[in-house]
């Protein structure tokens, strides 16, 4: 593992979030935060969940371990994907029948006009899902060869379709802009697909995936592949669910929002967009570049190699980390303004969107690191302890969520999802062993690193001061 690797993957990650961004900037200003957002978030937080679920690692966490170990690799890599690509339909297929039915489920306070308004978004935005596996899958096969720029900038494209969508229709009605970005998703999730394809042509992979479709029915395979496909699915079901937990944590978060006032599920979207800008391109980056060297490390019994490779990256992330915090925190209000203040977005919506931001930002450093350790859970194939982690850190985030947002709104909810980000640090560092954490921690270093962060709090707060009074 080079840190080459993470600093490519964090560029092409940057560049998609900056894209992400651009689009949200976009959003705000022809939308602002209404309900008319709220009913485009709605229709596509679900395959965005998913998206957010399969890309940030939890079908490469599964699928890699069992890849690496298979016998017979394109017949392996051939029948995961054809399995979930007829079950994917299929669902898709259910849910463009019965858009009512999961658009009820995602919004129980909604009117029954609000949901009649959104079902038709649910129906479009859910086929995304089923090209984002593709996506997924391809990337996992382009990891396995440690390339990583293709998928961490290919989400570009997705937002690059949106933003265009956005353009185009920025002067028509809202409905007929939230139709059009629906239809944008969906374009957009077919350029990632052909991006791709086009880097798996490159690395000569297509013959992988040809010589597995080709022998995949030969009987000499299936003993094998029956053993291999059985581990696979014995480390998937638990690697979605303990990956997915902040994702289903925000998942709730939009559920318990439409409780509150209107605007509160924007305020919330707004605000982690930009907490997993520094999430994504800081301690997602790592850990999709540093997963594959783990796995190759422990998968030959080098776990002084794998801690080896942990070591290089820990203190970079941790200070960068550190900063992002502070930056989020203490600059929340200017970066809402600068990102969202324009057309529809109000004064008041930044100052609603900024209060959430800063409780987000609390959990930065909590999440990125359980990120960065929960590889070693995956690598060794303990996917059921880390989803026993998952399952204990959500069940305490839901019953702190509902009583902080009786207390806060939308800020108690991104509150409490720190506080199950830390919860969720502490169970994982219990889980690896807190040897490891110990292990690396150099009380010189660290010492170095809050002496360095004080200062970067000081010169922030001057910096906040300066651009409050010459913003308002």
């Amino acid at each position: 593992m080079k840190l080459k690797s993470i600093f490519s993957n964090s560029f092409g990650i940057l560049f998609s979030r900056v894209t992400g961004l651009g689009r949200d900037v976009a959003m705000a200003s022809a939308l602002g935060a209404s309900i008319w957002t709220d009913i485009f978030f709605v229709a596509f937080k679900l395959p965005n969940l998913f998206r957010r679920i399969f890309a940030e690692g939890a079908f490469t966490q599964a699928f890699m371990p069992s890849f690496i170990a298979s016998k017979q690799k394109g017949v392996f890599a051939t029948a995961i994907f054809l399995r979930f690509m007829l079950i994917l339909i299929a669902f898709s297929l259910l849910v463009t029948i019965f858009p009512e039915v999961l658009t009820k489920i995602i919004t129980p306070d909604w009117s029954s006009e609000q949901i009649a308004q959104t079902a038709p978004l649910t129906a479009i935005n859910f086929w995304y899902l089923d090209l984002v596996f593709i996506v997924t899958f391809l990337a996992t096969l382009l990891q396995y060869k440690e390339h990583f720029a293709t998928s961490a900038m290919s989400t570009a494209l997705l937002n690059i379709s949106m933003i265009a969508a956005l353009l185009f229709y920025m002067k028509e009605e809202p409905e007929t802009i939230i139709i059009a970005l629906s239809f944008a998703v969906l374009i957009g999730g077919l350029l990632q697909v052909i991006a791709h394809l086009i880097a798996i042509k490159h690395f000569n992979l297509q013959r992988l995936l040809i010589g597995g479709w080709k022998y995949r029915n030969k009987e000499s395979k299936q003993k094998d592949l029956k053993k291999e496909k059985k581990e696979f699915n014995n480390l998937f079901f638990p690697s979605v669910w303990g990956n997915s937990m902040p994702q289903i944590s925000s998942f709730i978060d939009t559920i318990l929002a439409s409780f509150l006032i209107s605007g509160s599920i924007s305020y919330l979207f707004y605000a982690n967009r930009v907490f997993q800008l520094p999430l994504a391109i800081i301690a997602i980056a790592a850990s999709i570049a540093l997963f594959p060297a783990i796995s190759k490390a422990i998968k030959h019994d080098n776990e002084a190699l794998a801690y080896q490779h942990l070591n290089r990256v820990f203190w970079i992330l941790l200070a960068l980390l550190g900063f992002a915090t502070l930056t989020g925190i203490i600059l929340a209000e200017p970066i809402v303004w600068l990102l969202f203040e324009r057309g529809a977005y109000t004064a008041e919506m930044t100052v609603s969107t900024a209060n959430v931001l800063a409780m987000y930002m609390l959990g930065l450093i909590p999440y990125g690191l359980a990120k960065l350790f929960a590889l070693f859970l995956y690598a060794k194939k303990e996917h059921t302890k880390a989803a026993k982690i998952a399952t204990i850190t959500l069940i305490i985030n839901i019953a702190i969520s509902f009583t902080l947002m009786k207390l806060m709104g939308a800020p108690g909810l991104a509150l409490a999802g720190s506080i199950g980000g830390l919860i969720f640090f502490i169970l994982t560092l219990r889980g690896v062993g807190f040897h490891v954490f110990t292990d690396i921690m150099d009380l010189k270093k660290l010492s170095y690193l809050i002496l360095g962060l004080i200062i970067s709090a000081f010169i922030l707060l001057f910096f906040n001061e300066l651009i409050m009074e010459w913003i308002r």
